[in-house]
């Protein structure tokens, strides 16, 4: 049984090799040692910090394999984007061009350079060990972060997106950054996606065009992959679409990955999740659930198959499952059907 928990000290080797395992484009793990592990301390300041609105906290979670102790996979939210740091995506858009004399008029679509999400709430960092990989790990760590956001709205915004990676092959070339490349850059992906993730993003303002870009400009490879993901990331694009997630014409200013959002309360899980009082007994279930405990600085997620039992609101569950969440009988766990 896996079980989400905030990221503690001895967990910076396993996340270290998470990076190592996820490959370019997957900006939030950069495999460089201080920023994991200011990531890391980040986190747990965060969660110490315990706060009443959402600011600059950070909170990185992994899954535990309750029987090994083998870390599965880490996740993440960012409580709220561009409060010290710009976050740039590009915009898609349309104008018209159009002559009353010569009776003619072109549509044209267009990118520009925006700083949109200032204050938006952020998940990031979702990665899942390849050997964990099938079956229902990735949905536990994806969805785990709704239940912490149902359960403790005030630390969060009402507006909460993800960036999803974008089109590059095995050696992290992407056709997209290709064409900025040659027209107004002199550094290959690997290396701008890299700055990124460490922080250092001086270079974007300083080189990035910042009038329009007139998308019939670009190279047919590069116009190609406009909102399109990387094939890995397709699993979970689908899932956080089930969700109520939608792309509104942001996309990632590197690799052209489509950034999709949704209102917090509009989230599938959010909006079906309920709170029930636990009680500890053995039963028989075949229906799943996502259950997540009500202490946030020892938030613990879990998927399971409690009996639910509506008429008297308690969730029967058995006693391993209630030490994985640290809950006692007659405490309050929320809980959403998967």
């Amino acid at each position: 049984m896996l079980v989400v928990r905030p990221i503690k000290d001895s967990d910076f080797d396993v996340l270290m090799l998470c990076a190592e395992e996820s490959g370019t484009g997957f900006t939030s793990l950069p495999v460089n040692y201080e920023l994991l592990r200011d990531r890391i301390n980040h986190s747990i300041d965060s969660f110490a910090r315990n706060a009443i609105s959402p600011g600059t906290e950070s909170y990185l979670m992994v899954a535990e394999d309750t029987i090994t102790g083998e870390i599965a996979g880490t996740t993440g939210i960012e409580a709220a984007i561009g409060l010290e740091n710009f976050f740039y995506s590009y915009h898609i858009s349309k104008v018209m061009h159009y002559s009353h004399r010569l009776n003619v008029h072109n549509i044209v679509e267009v990118l520009t350079f925006v700083n949109n999400y200032i204050g938006a709430t952020k998940i990031c960092t979702l990665f899942l060990r390849p050997r964990f990989r099938g079956g229902l790990h990735g949905r536990l760590l994806s969805k785990c972060r709704f239940l912490m956001f149902a359960q403790f709205p005030d630390k969060f915004s009402d507006i909460i997106f993800a960036e999803m990676r974008g089109v590059s092959d095995n050696e992290g070339h992407s056709p997209f950054w290709a064409w900025l490349q040659a027209n107004f850059f002199s550094i290959e992906f690997t290396l701008a996606d890299y700055l990124t993730g460490i922080g250092q993003k001086d270079f974007i303002a300083d080189l990035m065009p910042k009038l329009p870009i007139y998308v019939n400009l670009l190279s047919d490879e590069a116009r190609e992959v406009i909102g399109q993901v990387h094939e890995k990331t397709r699993p979970a694009l689908r899932l956080l679409q089930k969700e109520g997630f939608a792309c509104r014409g942001y996309i990632d200013i590197f690799d052209a990955g489509p950034t999709v959002e949704c209102m917090r309360q509009n989230i599938d899980s959010i909006r079906r999740s309920f709170t029930a009082r636990v009680k500890i007994a053995e039963h028989n279930s075949a229906q799943d659930y996502l259950i997540c405990n009500n202490d946030f600085q020892l938030f613990r997620a879990i998927e399971t198959q409690p009996g639910v039992d509506q008429k008297r609101n308690e969730v029967l569950i058995k006693q391993e499952v209630a030490n994985a969440l640290l809950v006692s009988e007659g405490d309050i766990v929320r809980l959403v059907a998967v």
